[in-house]
């Protein structure tokens, strides 16, 4: 049985944030850590930043820093710590402010919510765990019914129909703390309520590896309808389902979620499945068998990650959720049906003919997918500046292990979120005879390989070739 080739994000909060738990993450398999600055300070998630990564560092495993911009996110006043019951039937008022929300009277952090709520209006809290239906909006106030009942606390999110929020992302707010973070080399920074590619095109930073990985979240009607352009523009896609599933209709969100995905493999760019996978482990030592599947099924359709959400921020016991969804996965890594989805990929334009670079990447990565097929090949060696030759082989979801080796240690950060790949820093940089023996000596002296083993090596011709334009077959030779 292989390792696991899914990768796991794992959202660091109030319940995670200590040294021993941090520790105990990273020794579990998270894999890219996120940093929610919709909760809490930047001060806070600055020292949590430091504090991963040196413990990273202790660990000997590379983990990513995944900044979570709040975006245009509408947000309830603090219920406090305890949960507060809703009951179903009942009436509950909202007005503007920032204070303190009772279960009669709920503060909405958002100065527009007069104007851009309407009566009729449905709105879920909290990400549906409270559905309410707006009857009246009049003078300071909206009043409206519990149409579903449930359990809020600290401040959870209000869901307003996108097409009439009158702030767009990224916000004022993003691009002041984003800047905070490009201080400190933050290897990914995600976007909220990407509506179209030019919300990305805001963003103050350079393309990656010299600025952050661009992660947008699909999470409004708008985006699937720019998907395409969205994706081109980003770095990498994060299929939102909370936010998503309240603009769209409930049945239509697994058919999105596949739908996503599949165009992200086609442009070769990573796809995170997020929102409620092991929601139930917040309180409960074990997931639901629902839940089970749904992180099963999120790598069958070719998630390159999952992302764990409350479930690490404020749960329980973060170290068993990650060891719980590390063995999930693991597990649906396995039983992975490779070649299916070789001929799934048969029928996607895989090769970016209007880029001349992007297309001989392109072609080279697929003539590697056929030759470790053909051939058996247990590893593949990329050695890329950039990590777009990994994430170009990633997306053929390869038997073989992918080890991704890169001279920019920023590259070596943004591949914690590519599927399959085991992220290595090269200092060589010299010509492709010294940089593809340099990468052979490092995977065998670490134990990936063994002399003998036949192992494939994609590389470009020289450091600053912006194309993969070599494929060798090389037989690993024994240490001097």
């Amino acid at each position: 049985m292989m390792a696991r080739r899914t990768k796991i994000i794992a959202t660091i909060g109030p319940a995670s944030e200590d040294e021993a738990t941090l520790r105990n993450l990273v020794r579990a398999g998270m894999d890219v850590a996120r940093l929610g600055l919709a909760h809490g300070t930047l001060d806070e998630a600055a020292e949590r930043l430091t504090a991963i990564r040196r413990i990273a560092a202790e660990e000997g495993r590379p983990v990513g820093i995944l900044v979570d911009l709040p975006g245009p996110k509408v947000r309830a006043a603090s219920f406090g710590d305890d949960s507060v019951p809703i009951v179903e039937k009942s009436e509950i008022r909202l007005t503007v402010g920032s204070g303190c929300s009772t279960a009669s009277v709920m503060e909405v952090d958002y100065e527009s919510l007069l104007d851009d709520v309407l009566a009729g209006d449905r709105l879920s809290i909290g990400d549906g765990r409270v559905i309410l239906e707006v009857s009246e909006v009049g003078g300071d106030q909206l009043v409206a019914r519990v149409m579903h009942g449930g359990f809020l606390s600290g401040c959870p999110g209000v869901h307003v129909p996108s097409d009439r929020l009158s702030i767009t992302a990224p916000t004022a707010e993003d691009i002041s703390s984003l800047e905070r973070f490009l201080e400190l080399d933050v290897d990914m920074v995600a976007v909220s309520f990407v509506r179209s590619a030019e919300d990305l095109m805001r963003l103050p930073v350079e393309p990656h590896p010299t600025g952050p990985l661009v992660v947008a979240k699909i999470e409004t009607r708008a985006a699937i309808e720019n998907l395409p352009a969205i994706i081109e523009a980003s770095g990498a896609i994060m299929v939102a389902r909370g936010d998503l599933g309240n603009e769209c209709r409930l049945e239509e969100l697994p058919i999105l979620q596949k739908e996503i995905i599949r165009e992200c493999i086609a442009l070769g760019r990573p796809a995170i499945t997020a929102t409620q996978m092991l929601e139930t482990m917040i309180t409960n030592p074990e997931p639901t068998r629902a839940e089970v599947s749904d992180v099963a099924n999120a790598v069958w359709d070719g998630s390159s990650a999952v992302m764990l959400s409350g479930e690490t921020a404020i749960g329980s016991d973060p170290g068993n959720v990650v060891a719980t969804m590390s063995r999930i996965a693991e597990r649906a890594d396995d039983e992975f049906d490779h070649r299916s989805w070789a001929s799934e990929l048969s029928d996607l334009r895989l090769t970016d003919r209007g880029e001349p670079d992007s297309a001989v990447t392109d072609a080279m990565t697929m003539a590697a997918a056929r030759a470790l097929a053909e051939l058996s090949v247990k590893t593949v060696l990329c050695i890329s500046g950039s990590g777009f030759t990994v994430r170009s082989m990633a997306r053929f979801r390869p038997e073989a292990r992918i080890l991704g080796f890169s001279a920019n240690k920023r590259t070596v950060g943004q591949l914690t979120l590519s599927w399959g790949t085991e992220p290595l820093h090269l200092p060589e940089e010299g010509s492709i005879e010294e940089r593809v023996a340099s990468a052979i000596a490092t995977a065998r002296d670490a134990g990936y390989v063994e002399p003998g083993e036949l192992v494939a090596v994609l590389a470009g011709t020289n450091v600053r070739s912006r194309s993969t334009n070599v494929l060798r077959l090389e037989l690993v030779s024994p240490a001097a």
